[in-house]
């Protein structure tokens, strides 16, 4: 290898997932912090959340309550 052009590489990089060590991996940083991995992805766990942002679905289901479909629209 051609000196000084190549980043450091680190063997043992650790990846930490809400603060433990998920796994280590080859890196050119000592450590990782995700998010989100395999481990914790609901496809791959097949554990779904639902997640409501800001009570959007209230506010659907407020909106189309009821008989508004039954309405007939006038043009």
């Amino acid at each position: 290898m051609k000196e000084g052009v190549h980043p450091r590489y680190f063997n043992n990089c650790k990846v930490f997932h809400n603060g433990q060590v998920v796994m280590t991996v080859g890196a050119t940083v000592p450590e990782l912090h995700v998010e989100v991995w395999s481990g914790s992805h609901p496809f791959f766990t097949g554990k779904h959340t639902f997640v409501d942002a800001a009570g959007r679905v209230e506010k659907f289901q407020r909106k189309y309550a009821g008989d508004y479909f039954s309405k007939s629209k006038k043009a």
